[in-house]
């Protein structure tokens, strides 16, 4: 749908809170999203300019839309979340999360049993959880069966099936873990109260339960009923053991939940912590896949509705490290500057660190402490797998970086027997290149790393990877032709998104078994040169080494100047800004300066 079409549509689209949704060509919905004000909202999607390129992608595939209206923007906020999960639009923020967690039910029936379940099923029972620990579960299972006495039969214990007699007591009575309520031996009322205690131990409401048992213990210790006292101090002292391995935060902070945010590229990572009654009960991080580049303060928004319904959180109050903007007005969001509920957002951060960090391990292969032998295998997989002349013992690879925009940067990583040679890393200034251009700049950067070594007589390396598609690599291979390295090294390029693998002039890429070592070591070198190349930015960043054309502007600080930046993407883009979009971030005056400048430098030409 171009901006025309939409024009002629827009008058219809109200001004009121409700969901919106894009279908493509085929009539497939491929973005759900939710507004205060509908018409504002999608009209933002077909202005001429776009803050990013993957929301130009969604526009380009948009051929139909359709909204509804809702009385709020809570409304909004849960039917969209409602949708999203429904059917999980392509260009929607996709929580991965494909578990399913166990349950603790308690059936809907006479003398209602207890067991362990995955599925959740709308017939009337009590479902405790779910847990993400299936071991805890039936320990606290273990638990029940030898402690309370609760039935495992699937009898129809009816009033009238057991007025008839229709049942007698099997092993588990004459054992002790039943009463016997199959033989009306024990009452309804009896059994409810056993119930009552599991519920509060699978609960967490454990100080209770065990003041009532050591009262229990004491009357049975004064009647002199000492094997039946026996058995109550078995119970207290498990429950003691179970208590202890929770992490016991306060017990005046109450039930609450907390949440944290790490967010790498294109994946982001929460981690979210249940406390009920000062305890940590729930501990669960959750990766979620961005579409649209949106802000960690709409992912962790998107989660927190996410989790807390997957989880039946009641709690009303909610820890995040910074304020976001979340319609229902009856929880409270605090950021906490110490004390407990500080501790607790530190350990959320902690875990959700711990939880990347991990991740990131099983993706990538490090070969430092391995035997030669493991190491030359993995070297052999990968000649195999890419069909290389040459064992790769010498790999490079390369990648460019420029901030929001502007600074362009390049950097090389060096592995040698599938191990980082950090002296032989590279970083690069681009200097022949004006303004972006990805691809001059891999260019020039591999032109001068080759001529370096054929000029200084070094060995050249079997494999080299251009972080970057089919264009990038074309671009390096020019490189290699003018200096006429063409069949002394093999150069692939690596497609950011997919991991795909391509050479030269193939028209078709190759994709490595995801588990393989060898894209493992592959994905290790492209992380190390992300790693290396950003670390250089950074740090020439905060150095002032960059020379940013805005802060040449008389009147216009560097302040000011990273505000447009972080804002517009880059200095192109903000020099075709109109005066009014330009003063909607930086105000009148400054505005009038900046656009100034780039008119009247534009009428010098």
């Amino acid at each position: 749908m171009t901006s025309e079409q939409f024009q002629q549509i827009a008058h219809t689209i109200p001004h009121n809170a409700g969901i919106y949704k894009y279908f493509d060509k085929n009539k497939e919905l491929i973005y759900v999203g939710k507004a205060k004000d509908l018409r504002k909202r999608v009209s933002s999607y077909f202005s001429k300019t776009f803050t990013t390129y993957k929301t130009h992608e969604l526009v380009q595939r948009i051929v139909s839309l359709e909204f509804t209206i809702v009385d709020s923007e809570q409304d909004a906020f849960l039917l969209e979340n409602a949708l999203i999960k429904q059917f999980q639009p392509k260009y929607n923020i996709n929580l991965k999360d494909d578990k399913t967690y166990p349950f603790i039910v308690i059936k809907k029936e006479p003398f209602p049993r207890v067991f362990l379940t995955r599925r959740k099923i709308n017939d009337g029972s009590e479902y405790l959880g779910p847990f993400t620990s299936a071991g805890r579960v039936r320990e606290l299972i273990g638990f029940i069966k030898q402690f309370i006495s609760i039935r495992t039969c699937k009898l129809n214990l009816s009033d009238v099936n057991i007025q008839k007699n229709k049942f007698k007591v099997c092993l588990e009575y004459h054992l002790g873990n039943c009463k016997g309520p199959c033989e009306g031996l024990q009452t309804a009322l009896d059994y409810d109260k056993d119930l009552q205690e599991l519920k509060n131990i699978l609960k967490g409401n454990l100080n209770g339960v065990m003041a009532q048992l050591k009262n229990e213990m004491q009357e049975k210790v004064q009647a002199m009923e000492f094997e039946k006292a026996e058995l109550i101090r078995k119970k207290i002292d498990y429950l003691d053991s179970y208590q202890s391995k929770s992490v016991i935060v306060s017990r005046h902070l109450g039930n609450l939940d907390v949440f944290s945010i790490l967010k790498d590229g294109d994946v982001a990572y929460v981690n979210y912590l249940m406390v009920q009654n000062g305890t940590i009960v729930q501990t669960h991080t959750v990766p979620l896949e961005t579409k649209l580049e949106e802000t960690e303060e709409e992912v962790l928004s998107f989660a927190i509705l996410q989790l807390r319904e997957t989880f039946n959180s009641l709690s009303d109050e909610i820890i995040v490290p910074f304020p976001i903007d979340y319609p229902d007005q009856s929880l409270h969001f605090s950021i906490p500057k110490g004390g407990d509920k500080k501790k607790l957002l530190e350990l959320s951060l902690k875990n959700v660190n711990y939880y990347q960090a991990e991740l990131t391990k099983k993706k990538t292969l490090h070969l430092e402490g391995k035997t030669d032998w493991e190491k030359k295998n993995v070297l052999y997989q990968l000649k195999e797998d890419l069909q290389l002349q040459e064992l790769p013992v010498h790999i490079e690879c390369f990648d460019n970086s420029n901030f929001q925009g502007s600074y362009p940067v390049a950097a090389m990583v060096c592995f040698k027997d599938g191990i980082a040679s950090n002296k032989d890393y590279r970083h690069y200034n681009i200097k022949t290149v004006a303004g972006i251009n990805d691809f001059a700049s891999m260019s020039e950067v591999v032109f001068r790393r080759y001529k370096r070594l054929l000029e200084e007589d070094v060995t050249l390396p079997q494999l080299v990877i251009i972080d970057g598609g089919k264009g990038q690599l074309g671009a390096a291979m020019d490189s290699i032709y003018k200096l006429g390295l063409q069949g002394k090294l093999t150069l692939v390029g690596l497609a950011k998104n997919e991991e795909e693998i391509f050479f030269p002039g193939d028209s078709n890429s190759i994709k490595l078994p995801w588990e393989s070592d060898s894209l493992k070591l592959i994905r290790r070198i492209r992380d190390e040169v992300h790693r290396f190349g950003i670390t250089f930015h950074r740090n020439k960043r905060s150095k002032g080494t960059f020379k940013n054309e805005l802060e040449d502007i008389k009147g216009i600080s560097t302040q000011t100047a990273d505000l447009l930046l972080k804002t517009f993407k880059s200095v192109k883009h903000i020099r075709e800004k109109n005066l009014e979009e330009l003063s909607a971030v930086i105000g009148k005056s400054r505005a009038a300066i900046i656009w100034n400048y780039f008119n009247n430098q534009d009428d010098k030409k």
